[in-house]
Order: C-alpha cells, then structure tokens, then sequence
C-alpha cells in the first residue's frame, strides 16, 4: 500500500508539496523555477480531481505561490534586533559590523543591514560590541543557610553577579558533590535564570571543609560518575581540590570518574603535597588546571626562581591540559601572570573563582579580570575568544559560546571605556592601566535580563535635576 495522502476538505485534491527553501541568513528564498514547475497548471491537474473547475484549478498556483512568499516571513519576526554594532563572533569568525536579529529565544539571523520595520523592539547598539553572553568556568554558587561553600553562606547566589557582568553561563566548581548535588540543583540550578552547569566534587558531601572533605572513604568513583552521567545537561566535569594528603587516591578517583563519564578533569589544586610535575603528567588533554598565575603556599608556581615557564608546564600546555585563571581572593599575581603572559602562557578561560570572600577584593568578576589582561597587552578580540568559545570547549559545550544562527540567543553586549583606571591584584599589587571593559546589556534566552544605561528603553525623558 503506498503512502497516505492529506485531502482538502471539500476540494477532493492533494496536499501540495512546494520545493521552499527558508534559511536564518536569507529568512525566505524560493527556488522560483522548481515551484513554477510544482505550482503549474499540469502539476495541479495531477493532484486534483477531474471534475475540480478549470478557473480554480488556474487560480490555485497563483494563490500558493502568493502563500508561501509570506508564510516564512510572518513566522521570522523578530522580538528584538541589535542594530549597528561591532560583532564579535570568534567561532564564526565574525569580526565587523552587524545586526542580530532575535526571535522565540533565538538568534535567527546575523547580517549587515538587516530592516528594523518588523522588529518588535530594535535596539541601538552602534558604537558598542556584540559578543555571545560570557561563560565563567569557576564559580561557588551552591548557595544556602549552612556554613562554609556546600549549601552554604559562602557561596553566592548566581544572578546578582552575572549579568551585570555580560555572563550568561557559569559553571560551579565542585561546591557539590554526588550526595547533596540533587539539593544543588533543586535550590539553585533550576531557580535561576543564569545557566548554572557544575563540575561535581569527587568527595561525596562536596566542599564542607575539612576533615570531611578530605575523606578518602567517600572520595566513591562509581557514584560520581553514575550522577554525572544522570545529569550530562548540567555537570560538565569532575573535581578535585583540596587535600592535604600525600597519597594519590583522591587525585586518581576523581581522574578515572571523569574518565567514566567522559568529562574533564578540574585540578583546583589545593594539594600541597602534590608535586605540580606529577600532577600535569596525569591529566589528560581537555583537562583544566585552574588557580594557574599565582605564587601560594599549597601549590608549586607555574614559573621558575627566574620567572620563566617551568619545561613540564609548556609541555603539559602542548599536549592540551588548559589552564584557567581562577582569580578568587588569593590566587592571581602579576608578577607571575604577565611574565607568562610574555613567553605564550595565555589562560585559556577567566574562570573568576566567585564566592562571597572573593568578590570583594582584587577580583570584582570576570569582566574586571578581562579588563586586567586587556591592559597586560591582550587584544579585545582574542579576550572575547577566551571568555567566550574556548571556555564552551573546555566544557564541551558546543552550542554555547556563539552567535550562530538557531543557537540560543545569550548576547552581551559591552562598551570601552576609556581613562585612568586602576587594577589590584590579590597580593595588593597594582596595575595601572588605560582602558575598561563594561557591560552595556545582556541578552538571556533572548531576553533582556540587564541594561545598564537603558539602551533598551521604549521612551525617553530628560533630566529634571538642577545642574550646577
């Protein structure tokens, strides 16, 4: 029996299929001649009766060709277009000016000069950058009412920081472990409009201090990698990070769980009686050493007494480890980032290691650490890269990280800021410096979650304050 056919009812003839081709960089193109041919007179008399009357037979191709001109074009209209800014896109390899349109959370379409008449709202952003929403790949936001980091007073709430930053994505590093991360997620994961993913702890109850977390005998492979591969929408990775031990069981737990679940590996290395050399030699390319510029007391300096990058360290960087900032409160010092800035060491993520005793200090939030290499002598460019695709791979989050049509719609949008400014580190150093980066707007599922100057406005009033 051959295929069914959908009848009009009332009209005893087919369904019409038409060769209508709608992309997100051209919203209608139709392929005139094979809807010419479909849409003829001699197609139609083949999907209709032979008692339908001539004058409709006539009038339908007409009609139909007349339909499906509009059809796509009323389905595209976009709830907010961006209009006239500087787009920077790293893994599409946009680099110009352009206009963004948005629609049902989406980006349907990135082009030069796209027309606002069916903009539902259409922002001005000219003379301001476009990037995709920033990823922080290291951040404590398992929240709660207890003490310390796990469902505690020390970890932040996610979006009182994030999108006045132009971040749209964070990922919690190890605040939770397999027992409490289901907490996790119900109290703060699925609260919150900022994508929270998580790399789980490899200790079971997670970051509750010590001795708890140090406990070997709840260090479970098995179960940490069964509950990351039940959630592979939200946890992105594994960790271990702070032991005091000299044995190299919670470091190998945590590596082969990660192995398991076919996650990454991230070393926040809290592990003082870990040789740095061995610890490089056994992580795999993808993994993610994060705390990396920064002279501290349980870890051994990326550089020499010299201040040049250590021969296992490059080496490490060559096979594919990446390494992270992860700024916090302690963990960032000029004096080791810019010399490793100068011989090739570039971070690969601004992971800002967010939490309630950092946020205050010489880290403010990612945004302000991207600003700190912008004026060490980074490009724009290759910084919006670093904060922006390269930390999606690190996850292995492909569709994050991008302006690509069809992909959600996270935007931030960012503007220059030009004077004397000021930049600390967590040492108390001080980095002079020329230039600011600050958000202007951000964009969340395409929704305007931030807009600091109100660029977004429908109306606009003066100032009615005296002027002095």
């Amino acid at each position: 029996m051959g295929p069914q056919r959908n009848r009009i009812s009332g009209l005893g003839c087919h369904a019409f299929s038409f060769k209508v081709k709608v992309t997100f960089t051209q919203v209608t193109e139709i392929k005139i001649q094979e809807a010419i041919f479909i849409m003829s007179e001699p197609a139609v008399k083949r999907t209709m009766k032979s008692n339908t009357p001539a004058y409709f037979r006539k009038a339908v191709p007409a009609f139909l060709f007349i339909f499906c001109l509009i059809l796509p074009a009323l389905s595209q209209q976009a709830d907010i277009l961006l209009k006239g800014g500087h787009v920077i896109d790293p893994k599409n390899g946009i680099d110009s000016q352009m206009d963004i349109e948005i629609a049902g959370g989406k980006i349907i379409r990135v082009a030069p000069d796209i027309s606002s008449q069916d903009a539902k709202r259409t922002v001005d952003v000219k003379g301001l950058y476009v990037t995709p929403g920033l990823i922080d790949i290291h951040t404590h936001v398992f929240v709660g009412s207890g003490q310390g980091f796990a469902d505690g007073f020390s970890s932040v709430s996610p979006d009182d920081f994030t999108f006045k930053a132009g971040i749209t994505t964070v990922a919690d590093a190890g605040t939770s472990g397999w027992r409490n991360f289901p907490v996790f997620r119900k109290q703060v994961i699925d609260r919150s409009q900022t994508r929270v993913l998580a790399f789980l702890n490899i200790a079971g109850n997670g970051m509750t201090g010590f001795p708890s977390e140090e406990d070997i005998n709840d260090m479970d492979t098995r179960m940490t990698s069964l509950v990351a591969e039940q959630y592979p929408d939200i946890i992105v990775g594994i960790k271990i990070g702070h032991y005091r031990g000299n044995e190299w069981t919670p470091f190998d737990r945590a590596s082969e769980a990660a192995l398991i679940a076919g996650v990454p590996l991230l070393v926040e290395c809290h592990l003082p009686f870990l040789p740095l050399e061995e610890i490089l030699k056994r992580m795999r390319p993808g993994d993610i050493y994060t705390h990396s510029f920064c002279v501290a007391s349980d870890r051994e300096c990326l550089l020499d007494e010299k201040g040049k990058i250590k021969p296992f360290v490059a080496e490490a960087k060559k096979r594919g480890v990446r390494f992270d900032v992860g700024h916090g409160g302690g963990m960032f010092h000029f004096d080791v980032a810019i010399p490793a800035l100068k011989q090739g060491l570039i971070p690969d993520s601004f992971g800002s290691d967010l939490h309630r005793s950092s946020m205050n200090s010489g880290m403010k939030n990612m945004l302000d650490i991207m600003s700190k290499y912008f004026n060490m002598g980074m490009t724009f460019e290759d910084i919006i890269f670093r904060a922006t695709w390269n930390p999606a791979q690190s996850l292995r989050r492909d569709d994050l990280g991008h302006l690509s049509e069809g992909s959600v719609a996270d935007i931030a949008v960012f503007s220059i800021r030009k004077g004397t400014f000021g930049f600390v580190d967590t040492g108390g150093t001080r980095l002079n410096g020329d230039r600011r980066i600050e958000t202007e707007l951000t964009i969340r599922g395409g929704k305007i979650v931030y807009d600091q100057n109100g660029i977004s406005a429908t109306g606009r009033i003066d100032s009615q304050g005296n002027r002095f």
